[in-house]
């Protein structure tokens, strides 16, 4: 709290997107920075926690993708955000089982903090893995993006619409410069021309700009039309073409102001899937339809996986097992919140899951 106050008495007002990234990365006072965020201990709970039938859902579809890419010699698999390091460990386990495929591979780990890259070298211990900080050091391919819960972490902007004027969403202090306050600004010409030109603005007043996602699709592209391949991305997020205020704060699994415990709670926002398929597009690349997270996993076979497996299972094991398995398949649940996407080099035909 006190960096974002101390950088507040200096600069005075700061955009939404800017705050977010100091409360979320900065390296000292950042929430990724210096926490473990995720388990019944953490704030939240992602699907490889839920089941490690998850994991190898995620594993049976790269093998089959590098299949349909005519085996290559080399195949990098960059995770983007891999958090406590679960999904990669569950890969892993999985991978070993294709042997084919497991000689020919490597695995980038897309991570900015320190202290989240020290816990998954813990859960991790393979040479097949390499750590980088950001997407310019990837220099090889065919390369699969994979991205869970990824998008929705990373800063956006947010622009009010009020009788035809815009607005952008700022963070400011208060009068006697202890509290920290929202506040909006007319929004300059060039942001409200690219939510015009991104066809942003709908019925709803408040636009969610997440330009951090733009760039970072950009980049992705650029590595998947030079190398080959693709990015799955995995989250909550919507399809609908209406406005609104998705911005989000929690704090040991309860939703939590924003504002009050900053640095200490994580902030986030659903991924807008139908402007990202538009941004992936327009860099030329193909993208599959969006489909729900339960969709895509009972395409690969996680049901019928299920079944095989319960057979040698207690009851206890099998209960639980299927508990798990509804968590992330019922539509009221992960099942329905969560949305997939797949974006690949043209000339590809792979879509397994959708």
């Amino acid at each position: 709290m006190n960096k974002i106050i101390n950088t507040l008495k200096k600069e005075k007002i700061i955009p939404l997107d800017k705050f977010i990234d100091i409360a979320l990365y900065d390296k000292k006072f950042g929430y990724y920075m210096k926490k473990n965020p995720l388990g019944k201990n953490g704030d939240f709970i992602t699907s490889p926690l839920v089941s490690k039938l998850f994991g190898e859902m995620i594993a049976i579809w790269c093998v089959l993708f590098w299949e349909n890419l005519n085996k290559p010699s080399k195949i990098l698999i960059v995770e983007l955000g891999p958090g406590d390091g679960t999904l990669c460990k569950d890969l892993l386990k999985n991978f070993k089982k294709f042997t084919n495929f497991y000689n020919c591979l490597e695995i980038n780990l897309l991570e900015k903090s320190r202290f989240l890259t020290r816990i998954q070298k813990k859960n991790i211990n393979n040479n097949k893995v390499k750590w980088i900080k950001k997407i310019e050091d990837i220099n090889i391919g065919p390369v699969i993006f994979i991205g869970n819960e990824f998008f929705d972490s990373l800063p956006i902007k947010q622009i009010y619409l009020k009788k035809k004027i815009f607005y952008e969403k700022f963070v400011t202090l208060s009068g006697n410069q202890k509290k920290i306050i929202f506040k909006y600004k007319k929004a300059r010409k060039n942001l409200v021309k690219n939510i015009q030109n991104l066809n942003l603005v709908s019925s709803g007043n408040v636009i969610e700009y997440p330009l951090n996602a733009i760039k970072f699709i950009d980049k992705a592209s650029k590595k998947i039309k030079k190398f080959g391949g693709g990015l799955l991305a995995l989250d909550y997020g919507y399809t609908q073409n209406k406005n609104k205020n998705t911005l989000q704060s929690v704090k040991k699994h309860k939703y939590s102001y924003i504002l009050s415990k900053v640095g200490d709670s994580d902030i986030t926002s659903h991924v807008n899937f139908n402007l990202m398929l538009k941004i992936f597009k327009k860099n030329n690349l193909i993208v599959e339809k969006i489909v729900t997270q339960s969709e895509f996993l009972q395409k690969i076979g996680i049901i019928e996986r299920a079944n095989i497996l319960s057979k040698k299972t207690s009851f206890k094991q099998k209960a639980d097992m299927f508990y798990r398995i509804k968590k992330l398949l019922d539509l009221k649940e992960m099942g329905g919140l969560f949305k997939v996407l797949f974006a690949k080099k043209s000339g590809i035909k792979f879509s397994l899951g959708f």
